[in-house]
């Protein structure tokens, strides 16, 4: 106002001619309309504002500031106007925590929400934008469920809210959202069957249900116009509707049922959707009662056939127990209570009889077991002569565990390995740990592999079964970067494991055991083994069903072939590390404090492994000073700071490295190491980010080649432990 006022004085002291007077207004007064335009609406201003407050106001957010300035005009980092109008915020992947304020709802044009991939946390914002087409925010650590605004979004085309920590059954909230096209819920811990009002999504052509815990059928997907439909590893039943079979439809890892699906129950509409009625007037007109017969879900015909049958067939049991009875003599009868296979006299006469006859007749067939609780046993005059009455009379039938020996595991005999390894000798050590020491082992072929020996200590309860079922599991893991499994032994109280043997040794030893002439790990080595790593834990956690946690991942159970490739070792043993053998140093907070694993606790040493990887340090230290002892508390504060981070890289790569790519690498580390497991990325985020920092980095063709295994050629199907 200030401006107008000085413009206004300046007006009246110049002295112009009528004539140019109005062409000076006219420009005049379009600058003021132009500046008017560029400013942001107050409302958009103040959310923006409060949100970036609410974000802790993190640097990544360029001008973007808590006081005064103008997002429209001023171009603030992630945010697009049109007019003075907020129409879209971008503000994926930059590492942000926090929470995103409380005036969400003020952002009226915003058609353009994406969040994701940052540290938000706690509960989705329940007053979102209202008027959004596309709202994003998967990865971004939120549990509990869907607020219940997005159901009045009627404009939302695109919804993502994949890889959180969302659980409970999904509200029936979708009956509004008609033009939705894509529905992102994969990677959450949602339960319960799938609301009706998915029915409602007529433009659905997309939608991702992967990982979860959803039960029920997909019936009430069956006539939306799909292409993409990914519904793997969940807890739906029943059979898959035949529309769905035409499209990209991804099922494994479900309880489907065999077979040709069932007919439709009597009443149903031929369209075979339970959740559409037939279009037109679907009222009947009075006296018509074929219409109205078909409204309801069972017809008084079927009913009646219900009704009929039972009485049929209950007359039929009824007249050959009247038979059976009227040719037993009373001598025959006296001949029974005298046996000591007799019914118990307390229960009722009918219920004796029937189960004589069941028990004559399972006799007969020689192939259904009689339950040991109950105990049932023919008359003599009727069983059959092959039966051991020292058998039935004696004691109870426990079933015994049956133990199938692994398919895709070789038997070793405890002589062979002996040979192999010279009697254990302590020159064919390479490794030890809490549940057992690594031999090198030749055979007479030339053949090399590294053998496991077991401690018996580690193996509760009967040896010999645990131990044969370990095996059979860890033998179904294949993976490229998962060590193999190639054999085992269990005799003579002795169990031990045959695993593929990596010349190359551990990660350990090339970060901390190299002498002076070693040569040290490129830089690109170390992102090539992060990411393979990284590759080898997604697939333990969200490929294999049920998901694999490791328990131990550390620089010692990363073996390196002789291109340094990584192969996760020691996968599907974590039943072997027990509580007291619990490494501090590597473990997750929660950990220490409770004890309990989880695939949080691995993504978390997992990050460890990765600051080992950048800074060549070893998880704990003891010769450091006191401050330095830790590396995770060391290097957390200083991992977003450019300058501390040059510092702190591995003297032994000698500033040889994109200064850009260790910045990338440590935003993946900070993520990992989080205190709160909510927090931490899944795996396959942690890959994703791995690999895109290979991408930007330009690597070498060669690493990149080796880098760009995907998990989609893995097999989930050798997967089930």
């Amino acid at each position: 106002m200030m401006m107008i006022v000085v413009m206004r004085k300046k007006i009246k002291t110049v002295t112009i001619s009528s004539s140019s007077s109005s062409s000076i207004l006219f420009l005049f007064f379009f600058i003021l309309v132009v500046a008017a335009a560029a400013d942001t609406d107050p409302s958009d201003a103040s959310a923006l504002r409060v949100m970036y407050q609410g974000l802790n106001s993190p640097g990544q957010l360029t001008k973007w500031t808590s006081n005064g300035g103008d997002p429209c005009r001023d171009n603030w980092k992630g945010v697009k106007c049109s007019g003075s109008r907020v129409t879209e915020i971008n503000l994926s992947g930059l590492g942000l925590s926090g929470n995103l304020g409380y005036q969400l709802t003020s952002l009226t044009s915003l058609t353009n929400f994406d969040i994701s991939n940052n540290n938000l946390g706690n509960q989705i914002p329940y007053n979102l934008p209202p008027n959004l087409q596309r709202l994003n925010i998967a990865g971004c650590g939120f549990s509990g469920s869907l607020p219940y605004s997005i159901s009045l979004m009627t404009s939302l085309k695109y919804l993502n809210v994949a890889h959180n920590q969302l659980n409970g059954e999904l509200s029936d909230m979708f009956g509004k959202l008609s033009s939705l096209s894509t529905l992102d819920l994969s990677f959450n811990s949602l339960t319960g069957t799938l609301p009706e009002s998915f029915s409602s999504l007529s433009s659905a052509t997309d939608m991702y249900f992967q990982n979860n815990q959803f039960t029920g059928t997909i019936d009430v997907l069956a006539d939306l116009p799909l292409k993409n439909l990914n519904v793997a590893n969940n807890k739906f039943s029943g059979w898959v509707p035949t529309r769905l079979k035409n499209i990209n439809l991804q099922k494994d890892g479900n309880s489907w049922s065999s077979g040709t699906a069932p007919p439709p129950p009597p009443g149903t509409p031929a369209g075979g959707s339970r959740n559409h009625q037939p279009s037109g007037n679907t009222s009947p007109s009075p006296g018509n009662s074929g219409d109205s017969g078909k409204k309801s879900g069972v017809s008084g015909g079927a009913i009646a056939g219900i009704v009929i049958s039972v009485l049929v067939v209950g007359a039929v049991i009824a007249f050959f127990l009247l038979k059976k009875k009227s040719k037993r003599s009373h001598t025959d009868i006296e001949k029974m209570e005298n046996q000591p296979f007799a019914p118990l006299a307390s229960q009722p006469q009918g219920v004796q009889e029937m189960k004589s006859v069941h028990a004559s007749s399972m006799a007969n067939t020689k192939t259904i077991e009689i339950p040991s609780s109950i105990n049932l046993k023919p008359p003599p005059m009727e069983r059959h002569k092959s039966f051991d009455d020292d058998d039935f009379s004696a004691k109870p039938v426990v079933p015994k565990k049956v133990t199938v020996a692994p398919t895709n595991a070789i038997s070793y005999s405890i002589a062979d390995l002996q040979i192999a390894t010279n009697s254990f000798s302590a020159d064919n050590l390479v490794g030890e740990g809490s549940t057992g020491r690594v031999f090198r082992a030749q055979f007479e072929d030339g053949k090399v592999v590294a053998v496991k020996k077991i401690n018996l200590s580690a193996l509760p309860g009967d040896l010999s079964e645990d131990f044969v079922d370990i095996v059979s599991d860890v033998s179904r893991l294949r993976h490229p970067n998962v060590t193999e499994l190639v054999g085992y032994c269990s005799e003579h109280g002795q169990h031990l494991l045959v695993y593929e043997f990596l010349k190359n040794g551990s990660l350990y030893e090339f970060l901390h055991l190299s002498d002076e002439y070693s040569k040290p790990l490129t830089w690109n080595n170390r992102v090539k083994i992060a990411l393979g790593a990284a590759r080898a834990l997604e697939y333990l956690h969200e490929v294999c069903s049920p998901s694999v946690i490791h328990k131990s991942i550390k620089s010692t159970n990363i073996l390196l072939d002789s291109e340094l490739n990584p192969h996760l070792s020691d996968c599907g043993l974590a039943c072997l590390v027990q509580d007291a053998d619990q490494e501090l140093d590597n473990s997750a907070p929660e950990v220490s404090m409770s004890g309990q694993y989880t695939i949080k606790s691995d993504v978390y040493s997992f990050g460890v492994t990765m600051l080992e990887l950048l800074t060549g340090r070893k998880p704990f230290d003891s010769s450091r000073t006191r401050s330095e002892q830790s590396l995770v508390r060391w290097a957390t504060p200083q991992l977003h700071d450019i300058d501390a981070l040059v510092k702190m890289v591995d003297p032994a790569l000698k500033g040889l490295y994109p200064v850009k790519s260790l910045s990338r690498f440590a935003d993946v580390i900070a993520l990992c190491v989080q205190p709160e497991p909510e927090f931490r990325p899944p795996m396959s985020e942690v890959v994703e980010a791995l690999v895109r920092l290979v991408q930007r980095a330009n690597m070498s063709k060669r690493t990149v080649g080796n880098d760009q295994l995907s998990s989609n050629n893995q097999d989930p199907q050798e997967c089930d432990p």
